[in-house]
Order: C-alpha cells, then structure tokens, then sequence
C-alpha cells in the first residue's frame, strides 16, 4: 500500500494526535508508521492521559467478547476531542485470529458510534472506521 492510499483510507489530519490500542508484536509497523507520516506526529499509547483526535485499536479475536471491545470502544471514544475517527484494526479473513465484522458493528453500535467504511490496511489487516459524535 502506497502512502497516499493509506492517508485516503485512514483521514486523519496533519497534527492530529492519534492514541493507540492493543498494539502487540503482530501489529503492522508499516501502517503505523503511515499514520505518523500523515498526521506528523507519533502515536500515543493506551496511557496517554490528555485528550486526542483519533484512535487506533487493533483487535483479534483473543483480544476478547463484543462486550470486551464495546468497553474499549467507549474508553477511546472518552478521549476524543469533539468527536474523531477510530480505527479498528482486525486480521484479515482466513487470517489466525480473525474477527467477524459483525462483532466491530455491534460493539460500535452499542458504543454509540456509526460505521463509515471498511478497508484492506497492509498485508494482514483490515480496518473499520467509526466515528464519534461530538460533544454538545
């Protein structure tokens, strides 16, 4: 995937901090290394305490139940600045620890958040998009 295709897919702006989740050892450094290009800025982890613009969560199906990542959903969603896109980021099909996609839409309907579009990211990974509401 060419630079410009991830910054089409992932649409976060220039400066924009984005937190990251669940990152592990089979996280692609290519496509997290494309987002830090795109926004300038180098991904935040999951204990960064100040708010952000966006959020990153890669997600496997060990990583938990639709409950488990309704939770993580909200907790990212809490650190959004007047609302912000999430991605979550899940194996590919036929990938080890694959994840249905109808487990990313009812943990984001539940989390009060909408389903915008979905992606092929990187070799082994698909992406969610979802966006918050902002705050009233």
């Amino acid at each position: 995937m060419s630079a410009d295709n991830a910054r089409a897919h992932f649409g976060f702006a220039k400066g924009a901090v984005v937190q990251e989740f669940y990152v592990d050892d089979d996280a692609e450094t290519t496509l997290r290394d494309l987002i830090e290009q795109e926004t300038g800025e180098e991904l935040v982890d999951e204990d960064y305490d100040d708010v952000v613009d966006g959020a990153l969560i890669w997600w496997r199906s060990e990583d938990g139940e639709v409950e488990d990542l309704t939770d993580l959903l909200v907790d990212a969603a809490g650190n959004l600045d007047n609302g912000g896109l999430i991605w979550v980021l899940t194996p590919k099909a036929g990938e080890d620890l694959y994840v249905e996609p109808f487990i990313i839409a009812e943990a984001a309907k539940v989390a009060g958040l909408s389903t915008t579009s979905t992606a092929s990211l990187g070799k082994r990974w698909a992406g969610t998009r979802l966006m918050s509401r902002p705050r009233k």
